[in-house]
């Protein structure tokens, strides 16, 4: 549920624009269907070529059956028949992609059918309104079904409208029913019971496991073994759990959080997760909708709302052709062709475009250039605080692979309380309660090795000595590697991780002395500055407050790396803060006031009354792995060399991305990899992955590790994230780590 709209009478403003969407779509669906009697097009992989061209080619198959080869175009479209056509010898069929143009086709054309029938009178939104406001009071709502959520939707396509939505009035939506019925889910659910078959098979020992790091991947792997009926013990150097989402309390007793954390849909192993520790109540689901600012018409947002009761993909593609504010249908169309290999290959393809970034893909492929600015500068900075132009397309490819493959993968939801206490006490409480311990506040200063390089235990900072069975880091990638012990150093699976490096990024929380206009959701800002926001004072009940807001927003890109002119990471909190307010200026027109201690609101005008009454800026310099071209390649798999010794992390290799389901899942398999070699079992295949030639091939000299020598409760020394309040804080963040000091051109030489 939402805030509720006002409604239009039925004559008052015909709704041509859904008519014309409907239109659009049938037109679509049967353009689609008739190029099935078109002759079939082969997308033919490399490897099943004889020998390897400069150009790619295609194989075409006229009706008449007759094979020929001609040059495709850049967007892999086959082009007049050439005489400088190489002799290829075809040894197996590639993809034929009719099937698939006819599957979208029909669909496309019952999703249009769908649109016009479900498409509600005005009379129905405000029945559907009239029911959102009883279950706002009563907390009870009438059977309305999915046409609730159709009206609902329709009711909101005046962004207008939206802006000045009352937020009392606002609540949240069931779960998702199809979130369950995946593949990813049930995969997720039998390796759950993997472990269950384990613990109740006496013949397989029992292990001891240390485990470095509470962070998610490491209390996932701590969950899952003492499901298994092992014994593990996780070391925590902070006094707070939950790594990059930790959070803490200032000194009114607000909660400040490392970052703002959004659950999908697709998250199947956190799904899992939440369903077995019995906590599902804690998820705040919200209407599945994307929310975007609109830059050229400030104060306003634009929407992709998915249909109810419309299956993936069709429900996504729906979502974006009957949005007309961000691209028109040519540019929509012009991007299909990228899309058509990422269907009919699948992971395979996206893992091929590693090496380039969102920019060269759009390129490559000819997607329209406004796509970038409307779209995909948005999408990076979310998935991965990065500009286009710095990241990778196989995060965004993977990301919309799943959105694309799950009905319910991109409806969002929102913890309904700090991280700590709603998610990784419940984590603890599981652990201990069935014979596992967690410690914090008890940091490891050295991994000590066998002459056979095996671990032969863990010496703490306090001087205490931990021997166990097996051991596995759930440390950030540069924490990890600060502790890579000597003899592992000339490792050619311990040096592949130099080429791997957490991305910087701010959080920022701002309590306003008024309640601003705002949504139930999250929103893409489509900022230079900023990411995401959300106003948690209504999207989280913990946080709730009806008369003042409290926005907590994603300041990317904060560096060079991730493509910023500025690193912000050493700027002051002020400075920091003072560009923001210039930003939310923008998206409040009507609503920030002119404040004279923050310069860049000074042309507000006399409506804007809001002012900022405190913040908080979170600085986390090395947070998920920096996902720029060519890097993913090198994230080592959870089975290591060392006999005793397993990694965990999201930076590690595993389907998702660096991400909460990353996290959980690296830990979950790390899980797994101890639980297999206890019982004697092999290593599943998705745990081993070959290391680069040129990374084998290398003769390295040994490194004596750094260590950590930072205080406990200094978190960026740990990989989590702190506020930076003084001149000291400062000093000792950039001795942690000397890239954030630097600026400019020096940085970008740097890496």
């Amino acid at each position: 549920m939402e805030p509720l709209l006002p409604c239009s009478s039925p004559n008052s403003h015909p709704n041509y624009h859904v008519l014309a969407v409907f239109g659009l779509t049938v037109a679509l669906g049967t353009t689609l269907t008739v190029c099935n009697f078109l002759p079939t097009f082969y997308f033919v992989p490399r490897p099943t070529l004889s020998r390897t061209a400069n150009v790619p080619w295609v194989v075409v198959q006229p009706p008449s059956n007759h094979l020929h080869l001609t040059q495709a175009d850049g967007l892999g479209q086959p082009m007049s028949p050439s005489s400088e056509a190489p002799s290829f010898s075809v040894r197996q069929p590639g993809s034929d992609v009719r099937p698939v143009l006819a599957l979208f086709g029909v669909g496309a054309l019952l999703a249009g059918l769908s649109l016009k029938l479900l498409q509600p009178s005005s009379r129905q939104v405000v029945a559907a309104q009239e029911d959102l406001a009883m279950a706002a009071t009563t907390g009870r709502t009438s059977a309305v079904g999915p046409l609730r959520t159709t009206a609902l939707a329709e009711a909101r396509r005046n962004p207008t409208a939206l802006r000045a939505a009352n937020p009392a009035a606002s609540g949240d939506y069931p779960y998702p029913s199809q979130v369950k019925n995946t593949d990813n889910y049930r995969q997720a659910t039998a390796l759950s019971k993997k472990f269950l078959a384990d613990a109740a098979n006496p013949a397989i020992p029992k292990k001891k496991v240390a485990i470095i790091g509470g962070g998610l991947s490491g209390l996932a792997c701590a969950k899952y073994l003492v499901d298994a009926g092992h014994e593990p013990v996780v070391y925590e150097a902070r006094n707070v759990l939950g790594g990059k989402v930790s959070a803490w309390q200032d000194a009114d007793g607000d909660w400040v959080e490392t970052g703002l954390h959004i659950f999908f849909g697709a998250y199947p192993n956190v799904m899992n997760l939440f369903a077995e520790l019995g906590i599902e109540d804690r998820l705040q689901w919200k209407i599945h909708q994307m929310i975007f600012a609109m830059q050229e018409l400030p104060g306003e947002f634009t929407t992709f709302d998915f249909v109810p009761g419309i299956p993936a993909p069709f429900n996504f593609a729906l979502a974006i052709l009957m949005n007309d504010k961000m691209l028109t249908l040519p540019e929509k169309l012009q991007c299909l062709p990228a899309l058509l290999p990422m269907l009919v290959e699948g992971q395979e393809f996206i893992n091929r475009q590693d090496e380039l970034s969102v920019l060269d893909f759009m390129r490559k492929y000819g997607m329209p250039e406004r796509i970038n600015t409307e779209v995909f500068i948005s999408m990076a900075k979310a998935l991965d605080f990065i500009d286009p132009d710095k990241l990778s397309m196989v995060v965004v490819l993977t990301a919309m692979n799943r959105f694309l493959n799950e009905t319910d993968g991109l409806q969002m939801a929102f913890l309904d309380g700090n991280q700590p206490d709603r998610l990784c006490a419940v984590e603890k409480e599981w652990i201990e309660r069935k014979g596992g311990k967690v410690h914090t506040g008890a940091p490891v200063a050295e991994i000590v090795t066998n002459e056979d390089g095996s671990v032969k235990h863990l010496r703490l900072r306090s001087g205490e000595i931990v021997v166990a069975d097996e051991y596995v880091s759930a440390m950030p990638v540069d924490v990890f590697k600060r502790y890579i012990p000597e003899p592992w150093s000339t490792l050619s699976y311990f040096r592949q991780v130099d080429e791997l490096e957490g991305i910087p990024v701010i959080n920022l929380h701002m309590w306003f002395d008024r309640k601003l206009k705002q949504v139930n959701h999250l929103c893409f800002s489509r900022s230079p500055l900023l990411s995401v926001y959300a106003d948690m004072s209504t999207t989280c009940k913990e946080y709730y407050d009806s008369e003042k807001s409290m926005l907590e927003l994603v300041f990317a890109p904060c560096s060079p790396l991730a493509g910023g002119t500025v690193n912000w990471m050493s700027q002051s909190d002020e400075a920091i803060i003072n560009a923001t307010m210039g930003e939310l200026a923008r998206l409040f027109p009507l609503e920030i006031a002119a404040d004279e201690r923050w310069p860049a609101t000074k042309n507000q005008g006399p409506q804007g009354q809001a002012r900022l009454r405190k913040f908080a800026v979170v600085r986390t310099p090395r947070s998920v792995y920096a996902a720029i071209p060519g890097r993913n390649k090198y994230r080592p798999c959870q089975v290591t060399p060392i006999s005793n010794f397993t990694l965990a992390g999201d930076w590690t290799s595993q389907k998702f991305l660096g991400s909460m389901e990353g996290a959980t899942l690296a830990g979950k398999l790390a899980a797994e990899v101890v639980c297999d070699r206890a019982a004697g079992r092999p290593y599943q295949e998705y745990q081993t992955k070959a290391i680069q030639p040129h990374i084998a091939e290398g003769n390295y000299s040994p490194k004596k590790p750094l260590g950590v020598t930072g205080a406990i409760e200094n978190s960026i020394a740990w990989g989590g994230g702190m506020e930076v309040r003084s001149k000291g804080a400062m000093d000792e963040m950039m001795a942690n780590d000397p890239a954030q000091g630097v600026e400019g051109r020096q940085y970008i030489a740097r890496v």
